[in-house]
């Protein structure tokens, strides 16, 4: 085994162990997450960002939070957002940020009325630092994190150290899950999410790293597998996230995750000349093969059941009335929130509030669009503009950015199923305003 491959498999090694000693001593997991943040700043002190160690301990980070909130690892809930921010700070003082970055900068201003409106209207027995905190945590997090990488330029092999650093926490959690959760039959009996099959946590934000974990191993699989040995690790590996994913019955990350992958594909085939499209078509029946067994063996596993779920079935076949869970009936309230306060929105925070006396129910928003929307007004709406056209006007500057579509995509997609909920959309999303160069070496 040569040095590189056996770096890599020590790294995968160490992170399947964490997961397995999470399982088993739980109190591991709190260790775990507090050295998360203790090393990560010490290292990137000692680097003082010279390899953009800031991105890569960040992408570590909200690679690990899923994971770390689910085994109460986290120090707070919230914490990751707040720790990326810290980590790209760290990198804007020793590296500096973009000055053009001007779009975020605005978006940043955009949020500010939707601030200040809330302190005049949340009810009396709100507590107005939680409710702000967990609304705007997300999008200022984005903003943050935009403003470094607007522009920035990053050699390819640096991007795939920071997409590896993400994938690597995943790991753990997959882990975990393979020994936390009980035997499938005994567990699933209906076509409904799992939290069984999640850790215990939520399927939706489970599903959403797990989606996130396939996309970045199946791109090893493709990108960084040199030898046998690497391709049939990242496989393996790409294979299990999607199994671990499929199987908490969230279907929301894993078609996220599958379009990810489907776009680095068409790009990679774009691109490819005659001989590289030759290997990448080998490439393609290898991982075409993987997911279908995957996808048959999942099937046999549930009974069935997983099959009746992309369908939008229930445990007897019957077509569902929603095909999202009720979520659209939020989203709904939320554009008619919009209706009626078009220009700065009812305030963040405010939508929970105002859906609860109209209808009575509290539910969070699960669409961050529709959120803006009712919370921001039309400034949300221009917000949301700038966040979606501003990497597809890069995209026209620098083709090469071979990860910028998925990068965007992830975030979109994300966002309309589980909101800004935890960091990924937010980071994943600057990942795309990155100016990818290939580094040639000696």
């Amino acid at each position: 085994m040569k040095k590189e491959e056996q770096v890599y498999f020590n790294l995968i090694l160490f992170h399947a162990v964490l997961g397995f000693l999470v399982y088993l001593f739980p109190f591991v997991s709190k260790i775990y997450g507090y050295a998360i943040f203790i090393v990560g700043f010490f290292y990137v002190l000692k680097k003082q960002n010279k390899g953009n160690e800031a991105l890569i301990v960040a992408a570590y980070v909200v690679g690990s939070e899923v994971f770390l909130r689910m085994t109460g690892g986290n120090p707070t809930y919230e914490i990751s957002k707040y720790g990326v921010m810290v980590f790209i700070f760290m990198g804007m003082y020793y590296s500096g940020f973009s000055k053009s970055a001007t779009p975020y900068w605005i978006f940043l201003l955009l949020l500010v009325p939707g601030v200040v409106l809330t302190t005049f209207v949340l009810n009396f027995d709100t507590n107005m630092k939680n409710a702000i905190a967990f609304n705007i945590s997300g999008p200022v997090c984005l903003a943050v994190a935009s403003i470094y990488t607007y522009r920035r330029k990053i050699p390819l092999e640096q991007m795939n150290a920071i997409l590896l650093s993400m994938g690597l926490p995943i790991v753990a959690c997959m882990v975990y899950l393979t020994f936390y959760t009980p035997r499938l039959q005994d567990i699933i009996t209906s076509t409904q999410s799992n939290a069984q099959a999640s850790g215990g946590f939520g399927p939706n934000q489970v599903a959403t790293v797990l989606g996130l974990g396939m996309f970045i191993f199946f791109s090893r699989t493709i990108l960084e597998s040199r030898t046998k040995f690497m391709l049939a690790l990242n496989l393996l590996i790409a294979v299990n996230m999607s199994y671990r994913g499929m199987v908490t019955f969230s279907r929301g990350g894993m078609i996220t995750g599958l379009l990810m992958i489907i776009l680095l594909l068409l790009f990679l085939y774009y691109k490819s000349n005659y001989t590289g499209r030759v290997k990448l078509n080998y490439i393609l029946v290898f991982i075409g093969v993987a997911m279908v067994v995957t996808w048959t063996y999942t099937s046999f596993q549930t009974g069935g059941l997983i099959d009746k779920r992309y369908a939008n079935q229930d445990a007897r076949g019957r077509a569902k009335e929603s095909n999202f869970t009720g979520r659209e009936d939020v989203a709904l309230g939320e554009i008619n929130a919009f209706l009626n306060n078009p220009i700065f929105g009812v305030g963040v925070g405010k939508g929970v509030e105002v859906r609860k006396a109209e209808t009575g129910d509290g539910t969070l928003s699960h669409d961050e669009i529709t959120r803006m929307l009712a919370e921001h007004g039309s400034l949300g709406i221009v917000g949301l503009l700038i966040l979606f056209f501003t990497p597809l006007v890069l995209y026209v500057e620098n083709k090469f950015n071979m990860f910028l579509l998925c990068f965007l995509a992830f975030w979109f997609l994300t966002i309309n199923h589980a909101a800004m909920r935890t960091a990924a959309p937010a980071f994943v999303y600057s990942l795309s305003l990155l100016n990818v160069y290939f580094e040639k070496k000696g």
